[in-house]
């Protein structure tokens, strides 16, 4: 069994000529496709070999020879013919299924993890749907180019050869007469294929529209719901299918046009041939056996010639596909591994220093001005500031998501863009604003992180730092406990602790939350960072929030406004100075207060 011992890597047979990256792609199974299709040459062989005999029988009865001793032999011989035929039929369609199969497993699993190591700006400009029509419907394409349509040209022209070769041992003139369409019929092939290449590739786009917009509505389903919005979101879905049907339309009616006209051509060089080789036989130049002989294998010059026409055209869609799945792999990889220094201890201490660091988006306008500041390792670093205002995307600077493009930003007094990204990632734990849980046990999500076998005591001090052990005991299967699809099945504060029990238990030197206490009631916001204070202990810790209670602890409070960071200090500072800072604390005082006077009335 062929198998690739490394990635097979895909980039390598990138080639402006697609028919040359395939040939590349096949590195490893060319030798077992050759076989197949040269399989198929024999089994074309003793198809025809079954009409000579049946020619040469046939004219030993009309000259009334004595043939009846070998009338068994006759037998035998049809029926070993068709067994070999069979057997080599068989072979043929094996190897190219281990092929095409195996291609196919190669290329999306290349596919797969280049995908996963695609930039995040990458990902942040390309729809969802779009890489799923690319990894699923365009990878099938190729995997059904290599087991029908390639395989099938070979077949095709294996079959044209092999029964060419034998009428012209019949008759020459009768052979080269029976074949002057081919050249019209593939002429009329390659019309066909620039268009229908065209309109399928509009085709497989407006497909990945409609898959993204389908992964879009199943993502947001009960925002739909919730706001009562199936009316128009099933609009929404009709337009983008319209579409679909119109350009699904084109491009099929395309395709059928080819028929009829491959099939007049090909069915009036029948029509000729079986006119002439009767002539000719009346005429007495050729044996009525030899005529037999002749209409049974030019049946198969001629039909495969019209299935060569349609296989070039159904080619079109492999290579279509084939170039849209190359548009991706094309795309440059974030480079993991690459850096100029790695610590000799493997370890960081935490301290950073930003001087004047400033980052825009791709084509978009500056999201961070001129941020300066500087923490010490264990330091507790606080984030304030509204939506848009740059808290997420500075934090994003740090495990180098993305790198800062003006300014200067020392990790330990190192230039942050001398670390591998691994690096950096291996040692900062990120709690998202909106965590993300996968379809598994409670227990495997909050291992997830961690690269070594992990003790169950291990897992179950993590989620009592983050005030989720007693609810996960409270389940029926406890830490078995499947979680649905994006943690359905858990309450946002529960998925939102379980995701602080997975960073946790990766033991970061740094860590990032991300608004992580957001969806916590304030009892078990306490708990969290009562926890936090035992256990983060010499890490250095950035907290994004929007409530001042969850950040007065802090050694520096940065409050953000554009970009920019108009107030920084700590909080007994920060609220006696006029600013931003003083005001949300006045307005979040006053709103706590007055829920409390209520709460004390309805008592």
């Amino acid at each position: 069994m062929v198998q690739d011992k490394q990635e097979f890597n895909i980039r390598e047979t990138i080639s402006d000529n697609k028919l040359l990256s395939l040939w590349k792609l096949m590195s490893g199974y060319r030798r077992i496709y050759f076989i197949a299709t040269i399989s198929l040459g024999f089994a074309a062989a003793f198809r025809s070999g079954t009409y000579l005999i049946l020619g040469r029988f046939v004219d030993a009865l009309v000259a009334r020879d004595d043939i009846s001793r070998y009338i068994p032999w006759i037998a035998i011989s049809f029926f070993v013919l068709a067994s070999l035929q069979g057997v080599f039929t068989y072979i043929s369609g094996r190897l190219a299924a281990k092929t095409s199969e195996g291609i196919t497993r190669r290329l999306r699993n290349f596919l797969f993890n280049h995908i996963q190591r695609l930039s995040f700006s990458y990902h942040d400009k390309t729809k969802t749907g779009e890489l799923i029509q690319r990894a699923t419907s365009d990878v099938d394409a190729v995997r059904l180019f290599f087991a029908d349509r390639a395989i099938g040209m070979g077949r095709i022209l294996l079959l044209f050869l092999v029964n060419l070769g034998v009428l012209l041992s019949l008759n020459v003139r009768l052979a080269l007469l029976s074949i002057i369409v081919v050249p019209l019929t593939v002429g009329l092939s390659l019309i066909f294929f620039k268009r229908i290449s065209k309109a399928y590739e509009d085709y497989q786009v407006q497909e990945a529209v409609l898959s993204n917009a389908l992964q879009e509505n199943l993502t947001g389903v009960r925002v739909v719901k919730a706001f009562a919005r199936q009316d128009f979101e099933e609009k929404k879905f009709d337009k983008e299918n319209q579409e679909k049907y119109a350009k699904g339309k084109k491009f099929f009616t395309m395709h059928a046009l080819f028929w009829p006209f491959s099939d007049i051509l090909t069915g009036a060089q029948m029509v000729f041939g079986y006119y002439l080789g009767a002539t000719m036989t009346i005429n007495g130049e050729i044996s009525l056996g030899t005529y037999l002989a002749y209409a049974g294998m030019i049946i198969w010059i001629i039909w495969p010639i019209r299935n060569l026409g349609r296989l070039i055209v159904q080619m079109s869609t492999g290579l279509v596909s084939y170039g849209r799945i190359l548009e991706v792999i094309k795309e440059q990889r974030e480079p993991l591994s690459f850096g100029e220094y790695i610590p000799q201890t493997d370890e960081v201490n935490g301290s950073f220093v930003f001087d004047q660091v400033s980052f825009a988006y791709e084509d978009h306008p500056i999201v961070l001005n001129k941020i300066s500041f500087s923490c010490q390792p264990g330091q507790l670093i606080a984030l304030l500031g509204g939506p848009g205002s740059g808290k997420s995307t500075l934090m994003n600077l740090l495990p180098r998501f993305y790198d800062y493009t003006s300014g200067f930003l020392t990790l330990d007094g190192v230039d942050l863009k001398s670390y591998p990204r691994s690096f950096l990632r291996n040692h900062i734990g990120v709690v998202e604003q909106e965590p993300f849980l996968f379809s598994r046990s409670i227990k495997e999500n909050i291992t997830y992180g961690v690269n070594r076998q992990v003790s169950d005591e291990e897992v179950f001090e993590a989620s009592r730092a983050a005030a989720i052990h007693e609810v996960i005991l409270s389940f029926t299967q406890g830490y078995d406990t499947l979680v649905g699809e994006k943690g359905v099945t858990l309450s946002g504060g529960q998925k939102q602790r379980v995701a602080i029990a997975r960073t946790l238990l990766k033991n970061p030197k740094i860590l990032i939350l991300d608004d992580a206490t957001s969806s916590v009631d304030v009892e078990t916001e306490a708990n969290i960072h009562q926890a936090l204070d035992r256990l983060m202990k010499g890490r250095t810790t950035f907290i994004i929030a929007h409530r001042i209670q969850s950040l007065m602890q802090a050694d520096l409070i940065l409050v953000l406004d554009n970009g920019k960071i108009i107030q920084q200090g700590i909080h007994k500072d920060l609220i006696k100075q006029p600013g931003k800072y003083k005001e949300i604390f006045d307005i979040q005082t006053k709103i706590d207060t007055a829920l409390q006077q209520e709460l004390d009335l309805s008592k």
